[in-house]
């Protein structure tokens, strides 16, 4: 297995002494990878939710070049984005 050398803070060596003295970890290598899985997660959900913004984004495009949209005056936005609640598009 490879070996890094890692410099932590204060703060984050005091984090990993306390969840080993808990027992949560046999070695602080256990948890700095525990560390790392999690950031590779929240990584891959951030790029899962962006990816599903840019389909969004491109199903909107679409409809507006299709003319598809609904035009709002100002003083009925509120009421309009209301009624987006109680029944959502799909």
């Amino acid at each position: 297995m490879p070996t890094r050398n890692v410099s932590l803070t204060p703060e984050q060596d005091a984090f990993i002494d306390d969840v080993l003295e808990k027992g949560e970890y046999r070695n602080a290598s256990e948890a700095v990878r525990d560390a790392i899985r999690a950031l590779q997660q929240r990584r891959a959900e951030e790029a899962l939710k962006l990816e599903r913004l840019r389909q969004s984004i491109d199903l909107g495009l679409a409809d507006l070049a299709r003319g598809d949209y609904e035009e709002v005056d100002d003083a009925e936005l509120e009421a309009w984005l209301d009624g987006l609640v109680d029944s959502p598009r799909v």
